[in-house]
C-alpha cells in the first residue's frame, strides 16, 4: 500500500521543503505546503523580511535575492535553500489552497500554530470521502540546522508508520482469510 504524504510549515521554505526533499530522495509520495498568508524570508534585519506571494518561483526568489546582497543570502544559507527547494519543485504551495491536489493519509507539520491551521482547514473541507488522515506535529525551530533535524525525524516516522500500516493490513487481512475459511 502507498500513501500520500504532505509536509506542511508556516511558509514552504525550510522544514517542509528539507522533509520533502528527504522523503522524495527516499522514494515516498509526497508533497509540500506553507499555511502563512504570504512567503516570509529573512532580510536585512527582523523588521525587513523579504516577503513574497504564494506561487512566486523559488528560481525568481533567489534571482532576487542573489541581486540585493549575495554574501548576506549566501552567508545566512537562504541562496543555498532555495537552490535546493528549486530542485524540489517550482514554486511554494499554500495548504489551504491544495485541494485539487489529492488526499493524503499522513501530514506532517513543523509548528503548533500549523498544526493547528491544519485540523481547522481539514474540519472545514467538504467530507466527501470521509477518509482517515493521520496528522502528526514535531516541534521544530525555523533554522537550517533544526530542519535537517526534523526532517530525518519525519522520514523514520514515515518508515516505522509504513511498516504498522502495512502490518494491520496484513493482520487485518490473514484474519479475514482465517475467518472466511473457519
Amino acid at each position: 500500500m502507498k500513501f500520500r504524504h504532505a509536509m506542511v510549515c508556516s511558509s514552504n521554505q525550510n522544514r517542509s521543503m528539507e522533509a520533502h526533499f528527504l522523503l522524495k530522495k527516499q522514494g515516498f509520495d509526497v508533497c509540500s505546503y506553507g499555511t502563512g498568508a504570504h512567503v516570509k524570508l529573512p532580510g536585512p534585519s527582523l523588521r525587513e523580511p523579504n516577503v513574497y506571494e504564494f506561487g512566486t518561483p523559488y528560481k525568481q526568489m533567489f534571482d532576487d535575492l542573489r541581486r540585493k546582497d549575495p554574501e548576506l543570502y549566501k552567508r545566512n544559507g537562504i541562496l543555498p535553500m532555495l537552490k535546493r527547494n528549486s530542485g524540489v519543485k517550482l514554486a511554494p504551495q499554500r495548504w489551504q489552497d491544495n485541494a485539487a491536489d489529492g488526499i493524503f493519509d499522513i501530514v506532517f507539520t513543523f509548528e503548533e500554530k500549523v498544526f493547528d491551521m491544519v485540523i481547522e482547514d481539514l474540519h472545514n473541507r467538504d467530507q466527501v470521502l470521509m477518509k482517515t488522515v493521520l496528522v502528526i506535529n514535531l516541534e521544530v525551530k525555523d533554522n537550517h540546522e533544526e530542519a535537517a533535524v526534523g526532517a530525518r525525524l519525519a522520514l523514520e516516522l514515515c518508515e516505522q508508520v509504513h511498516v504498522m500500516l502495512c502490518f494491520g493490513c496484513s493482520v487485518m487481512f490473514d484474519i479475514s482469510i482465517t475467518a472466511r475459511y473457519d
